[in-house]
Parts: structure tokens; sequence; C-alpha cells
């Protein structure tokens, strides 16, 4: 099912967009029937509940294959350092833009002040907090540095290009700031062990953003997984909290 539609913008220049979702809520259920050639039997309400009772027992006691039946293809813009942290989930299928065949918009992530002395406070996590005390002024001097490093950068890229230095080493200019764009597929299942990691407050703030976008065109396809995923998410905040 072709469900392309106008991409969620991120950060600056980055966007997720849904390209094509298959299975459903439905579906998980009749693959979860295999054994028993009953298929789906229908929603419920309060009154008289349905096969909800059955999508809610399969999620809650882990039997998560029937899962795998469903699934989202999106098309993610993002800074390379995101690829980076986005790539580790090896579940999921990539195919990413080639700076080895055509060469990079010269598109960077540049966070705001806020963004860099808000991170600059964070406690409880060594991979976010900072290194050392900061203050504003600070803050807006090293963005001006890193703003005249990507400038500079891009030259050295664009001379290499223009010169003849084959595209695939003229890229190593590049910072991994740069905008870079993907298609990524993957199951529900590992949809959401990807949603689990990645929205959480200890993940960084940049893929928190995609993640985020993720759960919405995830949300609007599977409604009743997502409201059972939602749930588990407020438990485990609430026993998070609870033990700090």
């Amino acid at each position: 099912m072709n469900d392309q539609m106008d991409g969620m913008k991120i950060l600056a220049e980055g966007y997720v967009q849904l390209v094509e979702s298959w299975g459903s809520d439905q579906a998980i259920i009749e693959a979860a029937r295999m054994s028993t050639n009953k298929g789906f039997e229908g929603w419920g309400d309060d009154d008289e509940p349905g096969d909800e009772r059955l999508l809610g027992y399969l999620y809650r006691n882990k039997h998560a294959t029937p899962f795998e039946m469903a699934g989202v293809i999106v098309e993610v813009k993002a800074p390379l350092f995101v690829f980076r942290e986005w790539h580790r989930h090896r579940t999921q299928s990539y195919n990413e833009m080639s700076a080895r065949y055509v060469p990079m918009p010269n598109e960077n992530y540049v966070p705001t002040i806020e963004r860099i002395v808000e991170g600059a406070k964070t406690t409880g996590n060594k991979q976010a907090a900072g290194t050392a005390q900061l203050d504003q002024a600070a803050a807006e001097q090293w963005l001006e540095r890193l703003e005249k490093f990507y400038a500079d950068a891009e030259q050295v890229y664009a001379d290499g290009l223009a010169c003849g230095v084959p595209k695939e080493l003229a890229r190593l200019a590049v910072p991994v700031a740069r905008y870079s764009r993907m298609r990524a597929s993957a199951n529900l299942r590992n949809w959401l062990a990807f949603l689990t990691l990645r929205q959480s407050p200890k993940a960084q703030w940049e893929i928190r953003q995609y993640a985020d976008a993720v759960g919405r065109i995830i949300a609007s396809k599977f409604p009743r997984t997502w409201e059972l995923y939602q749930e588990g998410s407020d438990t485990k905040t609430h026993q998070t909290s609870e033990k700090s």
C-alpha cells in the first residue's frame, strides 16, 4: 500500500516522511490465530470486549512474533551523526544517499544556543553532560566557530570536486553535522524496540525528535498497538521515577 505523504519537519533542514505501510492491528490478530482457524472476530467495546483482549495479551506477555506481520518504510533526512546512532538498530533495513555518486548539499545542523546551554546542564547521563562549566557567552563563541568551520569544510569539499578529486574522497571534508537522506524499513515489532530506546530521556535530544516523528506514524497506522506501547512506556517511566 502506497502511503506517501508530506514529511514532518525535524530540526532545521530534516524531515521524516511515511513512504509505505503494511499490515494492521487486525492482521496481528489474524497471524496470532493461525493455529485456531478463527481469524479476526472483531473489536469490542466497554460492554462487550473483543479482539483487543487478545492484542493486549500478546503485547503484555511478549508474544512478539505476530507484530512482525506489520510495518512501515520511512524516508528520513537527518545529520550524519543521527544516522550513525540510528544504524545501530540492525534489525532495520537501510538505503542511504551515497556521496560517492552525488555531491552532498551544503546543509549542516546548527544547534540553537538554548540546546547547547540546556544540554550542558544534563545530570545523571555521562554521554550527554559537558566536561566543563558552560555559560552563554562561551556557547555563543563556540557556535560562531562551528559555523566558520562548516564554511571552511564546505570550501574544501567544493574545491576538491571542482579540481577533479573523486567524490568518494572529496567527501572526507564533510562534517558529521551534514544532512543526508535515507529510507528505513522495519516490521512493527522492531520499530517499537527502536522507539523504546530512542524516545528514552537518556537518548540524544536530536534523535529523540526523529523517534517522536516515527512514533506519530506508528500511532496513525496501528492505533491499538500504539495504545499498548504507550501503556508500557508510561509504566516504565513511573517505575524509573520511583527508583531515582
